[in-house]
C-alpha cells in the first residue's frame, strides 16, 4: 500500500491522471494515494485541483487528478484546464513528468481519440484499462500485448475498487522516463486520426463487449418518455418516505441522549453560569442539529446508491427533456443534482457547462435546490406539526410534505432559469451529450466512504460553524442581565429576561418586518443566525426554548406548545409553520454559498443579485402562504 509523504527531501515526481468522466480515474486516484488528497483551485481559474502524495518503490510521487475530459479540444473551463496543465500554460503549475491515461475497457473506441491527442503531446504516457472485469462479464476481450504494441506505450489492466492490477501499475510509476514511447505519434488531423483509431481497434479488439440484454430491457422502461417519468416519480416518493420512516428511531434516541447529557451537566456542575452555558449554549445548540444526523446519513446513502448503480445518469436523460424546453443545458442537471447535497459543490460543478451565460444561470438558480442544510429545518417542523399518518399504504403524510418541499425548490429553480434565459441572460444552447454508465452493484466500501465523507462534513460543520454560532448566541440570549419585577410570577422570569437580552432586543426590532409572515421575534433571531448556515435556526430555537422552559422538554414539543405572552395564542400556527417552510425553500441563507458565487462569477454583484432576488421571492411567497393558510385554517 502507498504511504503518504512525510517530510520528503526530494521534489516528488508529478504524475497527471487523464481520462473521461466515469472512466474510473477517481477510483484509481484514491487507490494510489490512499484517499489523502489536497484540494484547491488552479491559479487564476476557479477549477478544482486534487493532488495526493505517495511513496512508491522508494520514490516520492505526487498524483494530480485532472478534471474529466472527453477531448483536448475544450468546450468548458474544466476541459480547458486539462490542456493548459499538460502544455504548461498555467503559472506556478509545472508540467507533469508523466501521464496516466485511464480508459474504460468497455468504451475503448470512443476513448482512443483522447489517447491520440495525449500521445501527440510527447510526454511519457502509460495507459490504464479500467473496468476489465465488466468487459469480461459482457463477453468482450482486448489483447493487452497487442494494444501495447499498437500504441507504443505501457498498458496495464486494473479493477480499481478490488485492487487488481495495481501492483503492476505501481511498479511502473517511479520511473516514467523509462516508459516506452510510440515510434510514430498518432496523426493530428481528424480524418487521419479516425483512421488510426479504426486500425488500432482492428488489431487489439478480439471481441467487442456485448450490450447486456438485461440493461437494454431495463432502459426500455427507465428511458421511456412516459414510463421513465412515472418511475422517476415513484423513486422520489419512496426516497423521501424512507428518510422519515427509517431515521425516526435513531433521531429519537439521539434526542433523548442529548437531553440526558444536558441533565447530567446540570447535576454534576454547580448551578450557575458554566452549567447554563454548557447545557443551554453548547449541548442544546449543537445537539439540536446533531439529532438530524440519521436523516443526513440516509439522504446521502440513497443518493450515492442511485448514482453508483447508474440510475442518476438515466434520470438526467429523462429530466433533460424538461430542461431543454426552458433553455437550460442538460449538463446543468449534474450541477443542480450536486446542489441537493450542498449548493457550494453544485455551483462549482457548473464549470462543466460550456456556455458562459448558461453557466451563470445555473449558478444563480442552484441555491433553490434543497440542500442538506435545509433538511434539519424541514424535519423539525414536519416532525412537530405534520401528523405521522398514512395516506396510502406505506406512503405517509410527513414524507409527502418533505417531497413537496423538494419539488417546490426544484420547480422554482427551473422556472427561475427559464425567466433568466429569456430576459437578462439570453444565450444559445450547445449540444448535450451524456454517457449512460452500465448498471453496477457498487462496492459497499465505496458507498460507505462516500457517505462517511458527507457525514463527516456535516459533523465538522456542527463542530465549527454551528458550535461557534451557538456559543455567541447563548451570550446574546443571556446578556445583559436585567432586574425581574418582583410582582412577576417565577415561571415568567426566564421569558422576561430572554426578551430583554441582546438577541431578544434584535428580534423585537425585526418583528414589525416579519410579522406579516406570521413570525415572532424568536423566529426573527433564528433567521438572522441562520445567515451563517441554514440549520443554525434549529440550534437557535433549541437555545431559546432551553432558556425559557424550566422543564426539560424536546424542541418539537416546546415549539408545539409555545404561546405569545401577551395574547396566549400559539406562536407556531399552521399558517406560521407553512410560511416558515416556504421561506426556507427560497431564501439564500448561507454565507458560504454567497462567497462561492462571488468566486465563480468573479463578481460581488452577482452574489448580491442572487441574495436579493431570492430574499424578495422568499418574502413574497411566505406572505402569500401565510395569508392563504390562515384564511382556510
Amino acid at each position: 500500500m502507498s504511504e503518504a509523504i512525510a517530510g520528503a527531501s526530494v521534489t516528488p515526481l508529478r504524475l497527471g491522471l487523464v481520462g473521461s468522466p466515469n472512466s474510473g480515474k477517481t477510483t484509481l486516484f484514491n487507490a494510489l494515494t490512499g484517499l489523502r488528497a489536497k484540494v484547491g483551485n488552479y491559479p487564476g481559474v476557479t477549477v478544482e485541483r486534487r493532488e495526493g502524495d505517495a511513496t512508491i518503490g522508494g520514490r516520492a510521487l505526487r498524483v494530480i487528478d485532472l478534471p474529466g475530459t472527453y477531448s483536448l479540444d475544450p468546450i468548458s473551463p474544466d476541459e480547458a484546464v486539462v490542456r493548459q496543465v499538460l502544455e504548461g500554460q498555467i503559472a506556478d503549475v509545472a508540467t507533469p513528468d508523466g501521464l496516466i491515461v485511464t480508459v474504460d475497457a468497455c468504451t475503448l473506441e470512443r476513448s482512443l481519440v483522447l489517447v491520440a491527442q495525449v500521445l501527440a503531446l510527447g510526454l511519457p504516457t502509460c495507459l490504464v484499462l479500467t473496468m476489465t472485469d465488466e468487459l469480461k462479464a459482457r463477453g468482450g476481450e482486448i489483447d493487452h500485448a497487442l494494444l501495447r504494441d499498437a500504441l507504443g506505450i505501457p498498458v496495464v489492466g486494473v479493477v480499481g475498487h478490488r485492487g487488481l492490477g495495481l501492483a503492476a501499475l505501481r511498479a511502473l510509476l517511479p520511473d516514467p522516463g523509462a516508459w516506452e514511447r510510440p515510434a510514430v505519434p498518432p496523426p493530428v488531423d481528424d480524418a487521419d486520426r479516425n483512421g488510426w483509431v479504426v486500425s488500432v481497434l482492428d488489431r487489439v479488439l478480439v471481441k467487442p463487449a456485448a450490450r447486456s440484454a438485461r440493461t437494454e430491457a431495463i432502459d426500455r422502461i427507465v428511458l421511456h418518455p412516459v414510463l421513465g417519468t412515472l418511475l422517476f416519480t415513484v423513486v422520489m416518493v419512496l426516497f423521501f418516505q424512507l428518510i422519515f420512516a427509517w431515521a425516526t428511531p435513531a433521531m429519537d434516541a439521539i434526542d433523548g441522549g442529548m437531553g440526558q447529557l444536558g441533565e447530567f451537566v446540570r447535576l454534576t456542575l454547580p448551578a450557575g453560569f458554566l452549567a447554563d452555558f454548557l447545557a443551554d449554549g453548547v449541548i442544546a445548540g449543537v445537539g439540536g442539529v446533531i439529532i438530524f444526523l440519521p436523516q443526513i446519513l440516509l439522504l446521502f446513502t440513497l443518493l450515492y446508491l442511485l448514482e453508483d448503480v447508474g440510475y442518476m445518469a438515466r434520470a438526467a436523460f429523462v429530466v433533460d427533456r424538461v430542461m431543454g424546453r426552458i433553455g437550460l443545458e442538460g449538463r446543468a442537471f449534474v450541477a443542480l443534482l450536486s446542489s441537493y447535497a450542498c449548493a457550494v459543490p453544485g455551483i462549482m460543478a457548473a464549470r462543466t457547462v460550456p456556455s458562459p451565460r448558461h453557466r451563470l444561470v445555473t449558478i444563480l438558480v442552484a441555491p433553490l435546490m434543497t440542500c442538506s442544510a435545509r433538511l434539519p429545518v424541514y424535519a423539525l417542523l414536519i416532525g412537530a406539526f405534520v401528523p405521522a399518518t398514512s395516506v396510502m399504504g406505506p406512503i405517509g403524510m410527513q414524507g409527502l410534505v418533505l417531497l413537496g418541499l423538494y419539488l417546490l425548490g426544484a420547480l422554482s429553480a427551473l422556472a427561475a432559469a427559464a425567466i433568466l434565459n429569456r430576459t437578462v441572460l439570453r444565450g444559445e444552447s450547445m449540444p448535450f451529450y451524456l454517457e449512460l454508465p452500465p448498471y453496477r452493484v457498487p462496492p459497499l466500501r465505496l458507498v460507505a466512504s462516500q457517505v462517511w465523507g458527507a457525514a463527516s462534513a456535516f459533523l465538522k460543520r456542527a463542530g465549527t460553524i454551528i458550535l461557534a454560532t451557538s456559543m455567541v448566541l447563548w451570550m446574546l440570549l443571556t446578556f445583559p442581565q436585567v432586574e425581574v419585577p418582583p410582582e412577576l410570577p417565577a415561571e415568567s422570569a426566564a421569558a422576561y429576561q430572554l426578551e430583554r437580552s441582546a438577541a431578544g432586543t434584535l428580534g423585537r426590532a425585526l418583528e414589525p418586518f416579519i410579522e406579516p409572515l406570521g413570525f415572532d421575534w424568536k423566529i426573527g433571531v433564528g433567521l438572522v443566525a441562520s445567515l451563517a448556515a441554514r440549520e443554525v435556526i434549529v440550534s437557535t430555537l433549541a437555545q431559546i426554548y432551553a432558556a425559557s422552559e424550566e422543564d426539560e422538554v424536546s424542541l418539537r414539543e416546546a415549539i408545539r406548545t409555545d404561546r405569545h405572552t401577551e395574547t396566549g395564542e400559539l406562536v407556531f400556527t399552521p399558517a406560521t409553520v407553512a410560511s416558515l417552510l416556504v421561506f426556507f425553500v427560497f431564501a439564500l441563507q448561507c454565507m458560504s454559498t454567497l462567497a462561492t458565487i462571488r468566486r465563480e462569477t468573479n463578481s460581488w454583484g452577482w452574489a448580491a443579485f442572487a441574495f436579493g432576488y431570492l430574499l424578495v421571492l422568499a418574502y413574497g411567497a411566505s406572505f402569500v402562504t401565510y395569508r392563504v393558510v390562515d384564511a382556510f385554517a
